[in-house]
């Protein structure tokens, strides 16, 4: 085990050093700060100042370093808009986003696998067609339109549920979780149904059968647990993929997590903020592929076996 998490996390952190030095010099493509943050009747004056003051009439190169220097202590300097730390900003709205997302993955996982057993056990029948029909619809919708009109529909037309803000009962958690949970749900149901297909089919499966067992038994004592290595891979994917969507639902119904925080930090060229939450979304990506690489690696040793020493 300790060769295959050496050789994951030196394969990792390539990705990661280039995230690294890939948001500095694309924030700075947004445009000067100074022309943002300064009216247009500065003077010449007041514009070095402010730039001598955040470090911007340094040389790209001196930027640069001195970015990597503070980072590696993380420390990021203060934002623009506010003035508060970058590090502390995103340290508030990043336990937001992670606690969205794991709700969502927790749902999506429960239900898929629920779902997508019960049609495997009946392969073909009224069950698995509707299972197999409403699951590819919903892994087919664009997150970004379910959530427009969840609030065109829910929050404006019938006035239902809250169309944004984290302010109230659990009526605010529907509209983002829905909308983050529709493809995940869809997309596991049918990973669940096609391993469970394959595993009721072994020959281990038909003996228990033979011997009386009953379906619950079957499905979740002996089929589940040889059926579960694809649907972890699949889900610890799609869990990475549920931190980087968050920023289009965020945006949507202004849920205060590390999307909107980007979204708003590019739009106002606040490179501290925008700098410290790009880096900190890569490391906890890096490490959920870490994660899901271990479990796969726990659950079939033929992972950790093609990996030399």
């Amino acid at each position: 085990m300790v060769p295959f998490l050496r050789k994951r996390i030196l394969s990792s952190a390539i990705p990661l050093v280039c995230v690294v030095l890939g948001v500095f010099f694309l924030a700075r493509m947004t445009g000067n700060p100074v022309d943002l943050y300064l009216p247009l009747s500065a003077t010449a004056e007041q514009r070095a100042e402010f730039s001598a003051a955040q470090g911007f009439d340094l040389s790209v190169p001196a930027q640069l370093w001195n970015y990597l220097v503070d980072a590696a202590h993380l420390d990021f300097g203060t934002s623009l808009r506010t003035g508060q730390s970058a590090t502390s900003m995103v340290l508030d709205a990043f336990p937001v986003t992670l606690q969205l997302a794991g709700v969502t993955m927790l749902l999506a996982i429960t239900g898929a696998v629920l779902i997508g057993s019960l049609a495997a056990y009946r392969p073909n029948s009224l069950v698995d067609r509707v299972a197999s029909l409403l699951s590819m619809t919903a892994a087919s919708i664009p997150d970004f339109w379910f959530a427009v009109m969840g609030v065109l529909v829910f929050g404006v037309s019938l006035a239902w549920l809250p169309t944004s803000g984290t302010l109230g009962g659990p009526e605010i958690w529907v509209l983002p979780i829905a909308t983050l949970l529709i493809r995940p749900f869809g997309v596991l149901v049918q990973v669940v149904r096609g391993s469970m297909v394959s595993a009721l089919s072994a020959p281990y499966v038909k003996i228990a059968r033979s011997k009386g067992a009953t379906p619950r038994r079957v499905i979740f004592g002996h089929a589940l647990r040889n059926a579960v290595t694809p649907v972890l891979t699949v889900a610890g994917d799609l869990t990475v993929g549920l931190v980087n969507g968050a920023v289009i639902v965020e945006t949507i119904f202004g849920w205060p997590g590390i999307g909107k925080l980007m979204i708003d930090s590019i739009l106002q060229r606040d490179f501290a903020v925008l700098q410290a939450a790009v880096l900190l979304t890569a490391v906890t990506i890096f490490a959920l592929n870490i994660i899901v690489d271990v479990c796969h690696a726990l659950t079939d040793p033929r992972v950790r076996q093609a990996v030399p020493a």
